[in-house]
C-alpha cells in the first residue's frame, strides 16, 4: 500500500515527527509512504485544510496513493474537507481504538488527526498506536464479529451512494480557480512523487497544463 502524508500550514512544523513515526510503524508492513509536506511552516507552498482535501482527492482518485493520513489543528477541518470530495471516505480519528474500527468497520481510505489538539507529552506514542491499529490488521473485517455481515454490508451501500451524489474529479478541477488548484499541487517534491504513480493520464494532463 502507498500511504501520502499531507499536512496543512498550521501543523507543517510537526511533519518530521510525524513521517517518521508513520514510517516506523508501516513500512515494516511492507507499505510505502509518500511525504507530500506540508514540510515545515516556512514552506514556499502553503497549504490550508481545505486544499489538503483536494490533495487527497487528486492522490486517491488517480491511484498515485492508495490511503492518506492527514490532518490538522482539531482533525476536523480536514476530514471535512477531505469528504467534500469524490472517492475519499475520510475517518476523524482520536486514538488507537479508532483507528482499529475505523479500518475494521468503515474501511475508509483517509484519516484526519488532530496535530494540535490533546498532542502534548507523549503524542509520538499515540501516534505510534494508532498507526498500528490502523494499519496492522487489515481493513473491513467487522467488528465485533457479529456485527461483520451488516457493516460489511452498509460500506457497500455507503459506496453506492457516493459514486452516485459526487460528481467526477476532472469536473470538478476544471471548475476550481486554477491558482487554487495550482497552489494545491505546487509541493517541492509533489511532481516526483505524483506523476510517476498517477494512473489517470486525464488528470496528470490537467495539472501538467496548470
Amino acid at each position: 500500500m502507498r500511504i501520502a502524508l499531507i499536512n496543512e500550514n498550521s501543523q507543517a512544523a510537526k511533519n518530521g515527527l510525524i513521517e517518521e513515526t508513520l514510517r516506523k510503524v508501516v513500512e515494516p508492513m511492507g507499505h510505502t509512504v509518500d511525504n507530500y509536506g506540508m514540510y515545515g511552516a516556512d514552506d514556499a507552498c502553503q497549504l490550508t485544510y481545505v486544499q489538503n482535501g483536494l490533495l487527497s482527492a487528486i492522490l486517491l482518485n488517480t491511484g498515485a496513493a492508495d490511503y492518506v493520513v492527514t490532518g490538522c489543528g482539531t482533525g476536523e477541518g480536514a476530514m471535512l474537507a477531505c469528504n467534500s470530495f469524490p472517492g475519499v471516505l475520510c475517518g476523524h480519528l482520536v486514538d488507537p481504538s479508532d483507528g482499529y474500527m475505523f479500518a475494521q468497520i468503515n474501511d475508509g481510505n483517509c484519516v484526519a488527526l488532530p496535530f494540535a489538539k490533546d498532542f502534548g507529552w507523549g503524542a509520538e506514542l499515540k501516534l505510534e498506536m494508532i498507526f498500528r491499529q490502523l494499519f496492522g490488521f487489515g481493513h473491513g473485517n467487522g467488528y465485533p464479529k457479529e456485527r461483520v455481515v451488516p457493516e460489511q454490508r452498509n460500506k457497500k451501500i455507503l459506496d453506492g451512494v457516493k459514486a452516485i451524489t459526487y460528481r467526477p474529479l476532472l469536473d470538478i478541477l476544471k471548475d476550481l480557480d486554477p491558482a487554487f488548484v495550482k497552489a494545491t499541487v505546487s509541493g517541492a517534491h509533489f511532481a516526483e512523487l505524483f506523476y510517476p504513480n498517477c494512473k489517470d493520464e486525464a488528470v496528470a494532463a490537467f495539472l501538467r497544463a496548470l
